[in-house]
């Protein structure tokens, strides 16, 4: 997942130059982008359109009364939701932006996702044989507090 920079007052311009941002991340991630599912609110204009076109991705307007079309992102959303925003009071825009960087490093490279062979989507290495529990010890990671969690096995 890629999570923009917070604002209090989204407009088509702010989405154009998070567009663009997300398009430096994929280059640089080298990470395709063949087709972009958005929805038809208004902040979506021609500009942010067109730094999508610019990579050869195609740009597809999701149909109104549709959410099952988005299903992947409201499971993002609401898995962020409940296991990290429910347990904060936030202060402040800088203040929302760190947890979710933090929640974006997190859900990308620590936590385990059951499509994924309970691997974490970006992993450099590959996965090993299934870790013996009882010769073996495990150290659980904590960030922002324990809401996030992940496991790994004690060297």
């Amino acid at each position: 997942i890629w999570i923009s920079p917070s604002t209090e007052h989204p407009d088509a311009q702010w989405t154009t130059q998070q567009a663009r941002n997300f398009a430096i991340h994929i280059a640089e991630e080298k990470l395709p982008c063949t087709i972009l599912g958005r929805d038809n609110d208004k902040k979506y204009v021609a500009s942010f359109d067109a730094v999508f076109k610019s990579m050869d991705c195609e740009v597809k307007p999701i149909t109104p009364m549709s959410p099952n079309l988005q299903a992947h992102v409201e499971r993002v959303i609401q898995t962020i939701k409940h296991e990290v925003l429910n347990g904060f009071c936030i202060v402040s825009n800088s203040h929302l932006d760190h947890i979710l960087r933090v929640t974006q490093s997190w859900y990308n490279h620590r936590r385990c996702h059951s499509a994924r062979e309970n691997l974490p989507p970006v992993r450099t290495v590959t996965p090993s044989e299934p870790i013996d529990l009882s010769k073996q010890k495990l150290i659980c990671d904590e960030e922002l507090g324990g809401h996030l969690k992940s496991y790994r096995a004690a060297a």
